[in-house]
């Protein structure tokens, strides 16, 4: 392909991409394909002879597009958003056509002192302590790991990564609600998963700081180390805030590192009634939130602070004779010791334009925007007696489920399950669940860029739907 077929083609991708987003309500929000149908739609061999953009591009639309759920749909309401908008789409095109790889300093000096910047816009926006020091990561699972690889070298004055483990017995602590990168990323530091306790929690699901400190007293009686405790600011399954504060001083006694995960709910505290949720931060050790979930940041673009930029260095920085530069030494940051991989994209750039192009007022709006709606379908919600909210509704995450009276706890499991299936399978809109004190809960999400009332109206509408099949064949 010439320049001048790329331009040509180029100008065919943005008008299907602006369709897309124009028509993209014409999609089945959530895949309608079953296992292996794409697979086998595309031929055993790779082609000998190069193919056509026409041909590719036609295969596109006809296999892919079917196989693909429709994350920037205004009736996606799974999971947590992967949000995107306008500014960063572009913004993204540009990263592509840069190609930058932007490991340290001298490969990019933009792409360093752009990052710098927006990290100092993302504290001022979200009341991040100012003496923090920010690094754009892939994921909050990666950012939670170096959380957990900085906390082991900052306590073994950076011997692990030296002779590796010898006679360490460390531990780690979450709620059982945590996300589950913490799982994963104990087994990855060599910690061990049967190193991680699971502290329990309150009513509202968040972590009871008492539980916490008994557990660390009763690990140091019985010969370990507490390593690190992660609070999570806004589970996966129900938005519940961690007491911040009170881990921190808990954290601080027993000279435990303290992470804060805020991967999804952190967003929210650009809103100022919403900073209550990073009471005590300034305690902590490290800090994560995800521009890519609620922040209209295209996937991928995590927010990680921390209290120490030296340990987190130390733990990650890595000097080969062929990464050396004249810069070394002066006052730069090369990012490239501050995460786990080498190679980094120039994420910064759709931070930029999207800080710039909504603005502090635009953001905010859109925030309290999603909240009000989530508020107002839980008051809707509460007004049906074969309804029960199971959470508390703090942002734009409702957990409930239908509950008629005297049915078992096994039937409504079923029964939601069946509530749940039937409106992915419809293609209309796409919820998920998760189990809370054993009750299967039907999540729904409010947060996705474009929605607005009636799309919510119409998710509850489906709902309602379902629930009136279920009670016509009760009667039958």
């Amino acid at each position: 392909m010439n320049n001048q077929e790329f331009r040509k083609n180029a100008h065919q991708l943005v008008d299907w991409m602006a369709d897309y987003f124009e028509n993209i309500e014409q999609h089945p929000v959530k895949s309608q394909v079953v296992p292996r149908q794409v697979y086998d739609s595309l031929p055993n061999e790779l082609p000998l002879k190069g193919e056509s953009f026409a041909d590719i591009f036609k295969d596109f639309e006809e296999k892919i597009i079917p196989g693909m759920t429709h994350w920037q749909h205004p009736s996606f309401f799974a999971y947590f958003p992967a949000n995107g908008s306008f500014p960063s789409l572009l913004a993204e095109m540009l990263m592509s056509a840069l190609g930058a790889q932007c490991m340290i300093w001298e490969t990019s000096p933009a792409a360093a002192e752009l990052e710098e910047k927006m990290m100092h816009w993302l504290k001022q926006l979200m009341g991040i302590p100012m003496h923090f020091e920010g690094v754009i990561q892939d994921t909050a699972s990666t950012a939670t790991l170096c959380a957990i690889l900085t906390a082991r070298e900052y306590y073994t004055d950076y011997q692990i990564n030296i002779r590796g483990f010898r006679a360490e017995k460390f531990t780690i602590y979450c709620s059982e609600h945590t996300h589950s990168s913490i799982d994963k990323a104990v087994k990855i530091a060599g910690v061990g998963s049967a190193h991680l306790r699971k502290v329990a929690v309150d009513d509202t699901f968040a972590l009871r700081p008492e539980s916490l400190e008994s557990l660390i007293q009763q690990d140091i009686a019985q010969g370990y180390t507490p390593l690190c405790a992660i609070a999570a600011v806004g589970t996966t399954s129900s938005t519940a805030v961690d007491p911040v504060q009170a881990m921190g001083t808990i954290c601080k006694k027993y000279n435990v590192w303290l992470h804060v995960d805020a991967a999804y709910v952190g967003t929210a505290t650009m809103l100022p009634e919403k900073r209550w949720t990073i009471d005590g931060l300034e305690m902590a050790d490290s800090y994560v939130f995800n521009p890519h979930k609620w922040m209209f940041t295209n996937f991928d673009c995590t927010a990680y602070f921390v209290k120490s930029k030296e340990a987190l260095i130390r733990t990650f920085e890595i000097m080969p004779e062929y990464l050396k530069t004249k810069s070394d030494g002066q006052k730069i940051n090369n990012y490239r010791d501050w995460g786990v991989p080498l190679g980094r994209r120039f994420r910064a750039l759709k931070l930029w334009f999207v800080m710039r192009s909504f603005g502090v007022e635009g953001l905010q709006q859109k925030i309290r925007g999603h909240i009000q709606l989530a508020q107002d379908l839980t008051e809707i919600i509460k007004q049906r007696e074969d309804f029960e909210i199971l959470a508390p509704v703090e942002f734009n995450l409702i957990c409930f489920r239908y509950s008629p009276a005297n049915t078992s706890e096994e039937t409504l499991n079923q029964i939601n399950a069946q509530i749940l299936h039937a409106i992915n399978d419809s293609g209309k809109a796409y919820l998920t669940h998760t189990k809370l004190n054993g009750r299967y809960t039907l999540r729904l999400v409010i947060g996705q860029t474009n929605v607005t009332k009636k799309h919510v109206e119409a998710v509850w509408a489906l709902i309602l739907a379902e629930v009136a099949k279920i009670q016509t064949a009760s009667l039958v």
